[in-house]
């Protein structure tokens, strides 16, 4: 099967949303890269991959730690995330596969 050439959107992801993709959406959501009604759908991956730098430069101003986020920064996080966690497992994901292969 060929690799599509284009973003699916983050509410048609799998495992609902919870990808590298979908983290990579709701981090630039976190940072106000993209507006949070932005799904991405239809975007072509070297868009998501200069969304991913831009995530990655706003994170490296503290260190790649949630912990270290200014308190509006850390609660538009909790949010965002906390949100994504809940509607997954609506949908079915348990996070099982993230950690499969620890132990």
């Amino acid at each position: 099967m060929a690799r599509p050439d284009k973003y699916v959107g983050i509410n048609n992801e799998v495992n609902g949303g919870m990808t590298t993709i979908g983290k990579i959406i709701r981090d630039a959501w976190v940072f106000d890269i993209i507006e949070e009604t932005e799904t991405c759908e239809g975007w072509n991956f070297a868009g998501v991959d200069s969304l991913l730098d831009k995530v990655n430069k706003e994170w490296d101003k503290y260190g790649c730690l949630v912990s270290q986020l200014p308190p509006e920064l850390f609660e538009k996080h909790k949010r965002i995330h906390d949100k994504a966690i809940e509607d997954a497992r609506a949908a079915g994901w348990s996070g099982e596969v993230e950690t499969e292969d620890e132990g």
